[in-house]
């Protein structure tokens, strides 16, 4: 099977177990008792290691949208887009020591996701599936990510998501007019799908 090499790799492959796990500070709730809701706030890093001693391999679904990478700083990201927030440089100079000087803007990315995946695979049930938007930035190196995590037998696909019709003004050469979701199982053989994904709002009925 084909493996991605990145700066920093070695450095990250088994970070998730060196997060330390936190207990979550409860600061509001809204009908509690009825409720297993919750909304974190602060680094999902620390917050899906906080997850683990509850949720471990219960999880059926997850959708996440990591930021693209696209080299841009204008967007509403937590992280600018382009992985140059500060918590991120300071986490990649104590997790990546003096190599992170010389990471490219993809090494960053993927310094940052490859361990948050690996926890989020830890939360999945045995049926479980993760969904996970991204653009073309990043979707060769996700994908191969993906395999080495999940399995490349437990890929399910992609699907292509129209986000603008006539394509994006400030694309180089061509208009791109799509962003991408990829999917991965846990375990392929024990996922299934009710039926296809309805094609028109009456067979939602």
């Amino acid at each position: 099977m084909p493996t991605l090499e990145w700066i920093g790799k070695d450095k990250v492959v088994n970070h998730h177990q060196e997060v330390p796990f936190r207990i979550l500070d409860k600061k509001y709730t809204f009908n509690a008792e009825n409720s297993d809701n919750m909304i974190i706030h602060g680094d999902n890093l620390l917050a899906l290691k906080s997850l683990l001693p509850q949720y471990e391999g219960l999880i059926d679904c997850i959708y996440i949208d990591p930021p693209y990478n696209t080299g841009k700083k204008e967007g509403q990201w937590v992280y600018s887009d382009n992985v140059d927030d500060p918590r991120i440089k300071k986490w990649l100079g104590e997790v990546v020591g003096a190599e992170g000087e010389d990471l490219s803007r993809h090494d960053k990315w993927l310094c940052m996701m490859y361990p948050r995946l690996k926890l989020l695979h830890k939360l999945l049930s045995n049926e479980g599936i993760i969904f996970i938007s991204i653009d073309d930035n990043e979707l060769a190196s996700l994908k191969l990510c993906c395999d080495e995590i999940f399995g490349s037998s437990n890929f399910i696909g992609y699907l292509s998501v129209e986000i603008n019709p006539k394509g994006r003004k400030n694309s180089d050469f061509i208009s791109i007019s799509n962003d991408y979701c990829v999917i991965y199982a846990k375990n392929k053989k024990d996922t299934y799908f009710l039926e296809n994904i309805p094609k028109d709002k009456k067979d939602l009925s």
